[in-house]
């Protein structure tokens, strides 16, 4: 009987009549796209998907086009080694506290104006990078260039806000993706813009100099491409939304309270970065590792350091590919274990990485890490999109900045001065790797479970064991009654397809059909 009636609650709630026809792509409850054209520009689904990555590999590539360039410009600024590590951590350390800005901006003004306004902010410090004369205005334009990275956030965002749990994995990997292939392109697109300036009769202390003004300019057409295409939600901007009343006016207090006090999004924060911030301490130092280690030219070594960050079009997107695969199979749980074995063995390639010294295998083992480390990346922001709905642009920032931070450390004690040689310590980052992945297996989702174990599933005790019952946790019994908590509720109908299809993903036994959201 109480299978009878789980199928009455399921058919019930999947045969909402949802308007479809406003829409290019086929949409859930909440609007949000079901399905992923990779090759299609449908407003605003798909246009929000390549408006983000666009710009989001706009700031990657301005935010790492100077280290492709270090062995000329350290020769025209008289760079110390010291010097070098410390504008390398000055790029991704800005970025730290800009991306928690960043995700409170998206949740109370939304992904579109949050990011177009940081990028045009940011888009100065690139062109004055022409004018840095000593090892201080270098480090201070590398600064304040790295708080467009803080873009990272509004993307995820954006994506989590335009397609629904099944593909939201896949849409946020490609987007992150395919933004941090930026990084990677920058590596042969800087070195490729400096030899043509200096062919054209300048000289390479100049020429160097005139090459920032190219990622400056297209970072400054993304911003305004932004503003003028863009869309916040399937639904609106945040701006006419809250005017109309469709969407209530959230309070920061609640918004960041919610984010911070959920230990989910910490564990993340830790994770991700020796993930992402691992990546970051990658894209700074490669270059100039096969430069200095093997000999290299200045053009061979940026292809071979290329290859680290362009296995990005493959690898990020793999991850959240993934991670959807299984959680159609596994649910959450699923998620959780696909995020520990892939970034398990991107530590363990890395540990490898340090220890080889021939350039064949260097190159081989670093372009297998890149490809596990970045699916790591892709696998993360498959989970964060459900640790909250009401705080999602503060946990992103959360994610992100941790990324970050974790870039600051590592740079600051494996690859600040000259106590480790780089071989060391990347070697010795792989071992942090592997440490600070094993937290992964202490999160745990009442209505899912976790690695170990499953959902709470007695309705005879406290726990929360149902979604509505976890995302509605988030809202107060007043702003219940004012009906501010309604895109919970259509968020957590919608995340039931976190519960996977080999276990109960219709409902489960003791889920009455009276059972109202509401409450």
């Amino acid at each position: 009987m109480e299978r009878e009636t789980s199928t009455t609650v399921m058919m019930d709630s999947s045969s909402k009549p949802y308007d479809n026809s406003k829409f290019a792509l086929p949409v859930d409850s909440e609007n949000k796209a079901t399905e992923f054209r990779l090759f299609s520009a449908a407003k605003p689904h798909m246009r929000a998907f390549h408006l983000s990555w666009i710009s989001f590999f706009s700031c990657f590539v301005s935010t790492f086009a100077a280290p492709p360039l270090i062995p000329i410009i350290r020769d025209n600024l008289n760079l110390t080694a010291s010097d070098i590590g410390n504008a390398g951590i000055a790029s991704v350390s800005g970025a730290v506290f800009a991306r928690v800005a960043m995700g409170t901006a998206c949740d109370l003004f939304g992904p579109r104006l949050a990011s177009a306004s940081l990028i045009l902010l940011t888009a100065p410090a690139v062109y004055f990078t022409a004018m840095a004369d000593s090892a201080t205005s270098f480090l201070l334009v590398r600064f304040f260039t790295g708080f467009s990275l803080s873009t990272f956030v509004s993307t995820q965002f954006w994506m989590s806000s335009m397609f629904s749990a099944p593909v939201v994995g896949g849409a946020n990997g490609v987007a992150a993706g395919w933004g941090n292939l930026g990084g990677g392109a920058t590596q042969l697109i800087m070195p490729l813009v400096f030899s043509l300036i200096r062919d054209l009769g300048a000289v390479k202390f100049t020429a160097w100099r005139i090459a920032f003004f190219i990622p400056a300019l297209f970072q400054m057409m993304t911003a305004f491409a932004i503003f003028f295409f863009g869309q916040d939600t399937p639904d609106g901007n945040f701006h006419s939304l809250k005017k109309s009343g469709e969407k209530p006016k959230d309070k920061f207090s609640s918004v960041l309270f919610f984010g911070v006090t959920n230990y989910r999004g910490w564990i993340l924060a830790l994770t991700y970065g020796y993930c992402f911030g691992v990546e970051l301490t990658i894209d700074n130092i490669i270059a100039e590792y096969f430069f200095d280690r093997f000999n290299l030219n200045l053009h061979t070594a940026g292809m071979i350091a290329a290859s680290f960050g362009l296995a990005n079009i493959v690898a990020r997107p793999a991850g959240g590919i993934i991670s959807d695969a299984m959680s159609r199979r596994f649910g959450m749980r699923g998620r959780l274990w696909a995020l520990w074995s892939m970034q398990t063995l991107g530590g363990v390639l890395c540990v490898i990485l340090g220890q080889l010294s021939s350039l064949g295998s260097s190159v081989v083992v670093m372009i297998l890490f890149s490809f596990f480390v970045q699916a790591a990346c892709g696998l993360t922001f498959g989970v964060v999109p459900f640790v909250s709905r009401r705080s999602l642009g503060v946990i992103s920032g959360m994610t992100g900045g941790g990324g970050n931070v974790g870039a600051v450390l590592t740079q600051l004690i494996f690859f600040k001065g000259s106590k480790y040689s780089k071989e060391t310590g990347i070697t010795l980052m792989g071992v942090m790797i592997l440490c600070c992945t094993l937290p992964i297996t202490l999160i745990y989702f009442p209505q899912w479970g976790g690695m170990f174990c499953g959902p709470s599933s007695s309705k005879n005790n406290d726990k929360v064991s149902t979604e509505e019952d976890y995302y509605l946790s988030e809202w107060s019994l007043s702003e219940k009654e004012k009906g501010f908590h309604q895109a919970s509720v259509k968020f957590a109908e919608n995340s039931r397809s976190e519960r996977g299809g080999k276990l109960d993903s219709v409902t489960r036994p003791h889920e009455l059909p009276s059972s109202s959201p509401l409450v």
